[in-house]
């Protein structure tokens, strides 16, 4: 007999789930999904741009929910489908008032499916983006952990505003750099797996204070559900296991890293509920 998976927990603070792609899941149908996240006590969900093709699937998920925020932005996956039509649809939607930030956005040189020239030429355009627009940045960055720091610097006196580096599986040395600087960094369901230890012990030297939670659904479902489609509403699991990593009151890793993602996200919004 198989054993039977534990439930997910439901806490008494709030959560937001600060990166996700709603338009990525197939399992059940939004709506159901967007109930569980609410039954959990998520009170905000930011799902996430990547390529000129979702741009606009983004901003209408923002409109199925009051509590559904977005990103634009072209992932480096995509980043040889970067047009200049692509950076205008970009410029002209990411001040929404539902729109949180510029993403995802950054180098992968692990899968390497744009060439790392054309990464770096469209990771500086969007940067410039945000600095233009005076919003955060939601930053991927796989096995590139030099020419992130190295195009990040250039940015460091014009960037008004810092943002994340999601789904964090770099070295100290990236961690080190990015958090000194003020960003965030972003964990999700890997920190539950068990070889990576290399993510919890950058969990450890983080800063509860720049720390956010995340799914990064439908990929890097948690312990104990993977093998399953990852989603928003198993975003408490990667509270429990950052509270046992930094050895913390679940209630504080809770309580700051709601704050964290309130202040990075959501203050610049107008008229966005504080």
């Amino acid at each position: 007999m198989s054993k039977k998976r534990r439930e997910i927990p439901v806490f008494d603070q709030p959560i937001i789930e600060t990166h996700c792609h709603l338009d990525y899941l197939k399992d059940r149908p939004l709506e159901e999904t967007l109930a569980e996240a609410q039954r959990v006590n998520i009170e905000r969900i930011v799902t996430i741009a990547v390529s000129p093709d979702n741009l606009a699937t983004v901003r209408d998920l923002t409109g199925q929910a009051d509590f559904v925020y977005g990103t634009q932005g072209v992932h480096p996956h995509d980043a040889e489908a970067y047009t200049d039509a692509a950076e205008q649809e970009i410029r002209a939607h990411v001040g929404g008032d539902k729109m949180v930030a510029v993403g995802e956005i950054g180098l992968d040189y692990f899968y390497d499916n744009a060439d790392r020239n054309i990464q770096r030429e469209v990771f500086r355009r969007q940067l410039q983006i945000a600095c233009d627009t005076d919003r955060p940045v939601v930053i991927h960055s796989r096995e590139a952990d030099e020419d992130t720091i190295e195009i990040l610097r250039e940015f460091e006196a014009t960037l008004k505003r810092r943002g994340v580096i999601h789904s964090f599986t770099s070295g100290p040395g990236l961690a080190r750099y990015a958090l000194e600087q003020g960003w965030c960094l972003g964990f999700n369901g890997i920190s539950t797996f068990n070889k990576a230890e290399n993510v919890r012990d950058i969990i450890r030297m983080t800063p509860i204070e720049q720390l956010l939670l995340e799914t990064d659904s439908p990929f890097l479902t948690p312990v104990p559900y993977r093998g399953r489609e990852n989603a928003p509403f198993y975003i408490p699991f990667v509270a429990e296991k950052v509270a046992e990593v930094k050895d913390l009151p679940l209630e504080h890793v809770l309580t700051q890293t709601y704050a964290n993602s309130l202040k990075l996200f959501f203050d610049h919004l107008n008229g966005a509920p504080a």
